[in-house]
């Protein structure tokens, strides 16, 4: 926090970069680093057979490379809102993206496969800090109206597109380099962001309170115990002791996480929040709408290059397409906001990802990439497009000046946790699908296979490809049948919870951010922690 030198100047406004107002380069900054921390939950996706033989991760623990930095993500993102609140946004967002970037060349570096996974989870830590704090920084930087919905389109855009970006990404630099790079990417670009920070970007001002630390924790463990008893499940089945136990410390953890936060007078989560009906519809429509997403990237990944035989850079490019249609709807829907409402959006997207979801439901494995892929992910990318500013602007508008950083970090916690348990989920029923699957398929092949065939496959468990990949599509297809569920609930979300004439809650709102007045003398260093 910058300290006033004169008693003439007004503490409600915040602090502002030491060489005045240069918005473009601002929202460069907060939106890259929206980008940088959202593209890595899939950057890794395509290098991950190259991380199992570099590392030896077996099939089963490979999987904990995209859910160590998922959960630590999602889960401290609470916490990390309320962080920028009480230490000052700009600093914290330095804070962060330095943690982060030490934790990227960590995993570079990583000779071990639990080095990785500690440097995956420190990497959620640090995108928990940073990524709320951005959000939270178009509120200090830009004048609530055309301004601000147009930063906030901006920063939909890159977030919505982050996840196909990074699984382009992730395609380049593991064909044209080694998965290594898909972590060292991060650190030029973070000591750059941490450096252009505090000379482009107006603070908030700091205030008083605590962290809740009680709070913080048990969400947290709660949403990881969750998340952990489906992953459990899809792979030992719904009986097993560690699942069961999995989601019955969930639920005890929720539960005394609720009972903290109605007691605490300065919660991590003011469970107030939620009276408002468009801010807990903008909220469940975005743990919906994360479900769906994460399934789409994870399991197309999975279609295009198993079945259609794509290369991992190849695969990528097939990408490109949904992050263009998702900048193209984000800017249309931010630029006609204040006109029609943030309501004829949510409803017409939320209806575009359904009929695109539904579509995928009929994949198969005769879908060539056209028809089966190119199709349905457009589709998506306009729906989902729609829908990122008004889910936005409906989860901060009205929210007081000292809740924004927890409003913004407990709709990032929506999106991931909302993406790694529909993610497990999902997963679940794809593994149900494919054992039975399996199962008809083996016995068709060995009514029809010669002994020899037969033979080979007593010995190696393993099916032909034709046999096999049908078994892939099956149940690529059948966990789509569950994404639809979450499409249709983030519709009826849309449809009948938010309300047509406006997304403010009822109440006062805060006044427009005052125009920036330029300081008596240079701001000091920002301090962290």
């Amino acid at each position: 926090m910058v300290v006033a030198r004169s008693a003439t100047i007004d503490r409600s406004v915040p602090a502002q970069a030491r060489r005045g107002q240069h918005p473009g380069i601002a929202l460069f900054v907060i939106a890259t680093t929206q980008l940088m921390v959202v593209l890595d939950v899939t950057i890794v996706n395509i290098a991950l057979p190259h991380i199992a033989t570099a590392l030896k991760f077996s099939t089963t623990n490979l999987s904990w490379v995209i859910n160590a930095y998922a959960l630590t993500f999602g889960g401290l993102l609470l916490l990390g809102g309320r962080i920028g609140d009480i230490l000052g946004r700009r600093r914290t967002l330095i804070f962060g993206v330095l943690l982060f970037c030490f934790a990227s060349l960590l995993g570079g570096l990583s000779t071990a496969s639990w080095m990785l996974l500690a440097a995956r989870a420190l990497q959620g830590v640090g995108a928990a800090i940073a990524s709320p704090t951005a959000l939270a920084l178009i509120a200090t930087n830009f004048a609530e109206g055309p301004a601000r919905n147009r930063a906030f389109g901006v920063f939909s855009a890159v977030a919505g597109a982050g996840g196909a970006i990074g699984l382009l990404a992730g395609g380049m630099l593991t064909s044209w380099l080694s998965w290594r790079w898909v972590l060292f990417v991060n650190v030029p670009i973070g000591i750059a962001l941490a450096l252009l920070a505090p000379l482009y970007i107006n603070d908030s001002e700091r205030h008083p309170g605590h962290f809740d630390l009680p709070g913080a924790l048990t969400g947290t463990g709660g949403m990881v115990a969750l998340v952990y008893g489906f992953i459990r499940a899809s792979d030992s089945g719904w009986t097993d002791v560690w699942t069961l136990g999995s989601f019955a410390l969930s639920v005890i953890l929720l539960a005394v996480f609720v009972l903290i936060e109605s007691r605490s007078p300065q919660p991590i989560t003011p469970l107030r929040m939620f009276r408002n009906r468009n801010r807990s519809g903008s909220y469940g429509m975005m743990l919906c709408l994360a479900a769906a997403l994460f399934g789409i990237f994870f399991f197309i990944t999975l279609f295009v290059q198993d079945i259609l035989g794509f290369s991992p850079l190849r695969a990528g490019v097939a990408f490109l397409p949904i992050s263009l249609a998702i900048i193209i709807a984000a800017q249309l829907s931010a630029r006609f906001q204040i006109r029609i409402g943030p309501k004829p959006f949510m409803v017409t997207g939320s209806l575009l990802v359904t009929g695109a979801v539904a579509w995928l439901t009929r994949i198969n494995v005769h879908s060539s990439y056209v028809d089966g892929v190119l199709g349905p992910t457009i589709l998506f990318g306009l729906g989902m497009g729609s829908i990122f500013v008004p889910i936005l602007l409906t989860a901060v508008s009205g929210v007081a000046p000292e809740e924004t950083g927890s409003a913004s970090g407990l709709l990032n916690t929506m999106q991931q946790v909302g993406g790694s348990l529909g993610l497990s989920i999902l997963v679940t029923v794809f593994g149900t699908a494919s054992r039975n699957a399996g199962r008809q398929q083996t016995a068709q092949f060995l009514a029809q296979a010669t002994p020899e065939q037969a033979a080979t496959f007593k010995r190696t468990g393993q099916l032909p490809a034709a046999y096999a990949n049908q078994v892939l599509a099956h149940g690529i297809a059948s966990a789509f049948e569950m994404g639809l569920v979450f499409a249709v609930v983030a519709a009826l979300l849309a449809i009948f919870v938010i309300r047509p004439r406006s997304a403010s809650p009822p109440g006062p709102t805060p006044d427009p951010a005052p125009d920036p007045a330029p300081d008596p003398a240079p701001d000091p260093p920002p301090l962290v922690g």
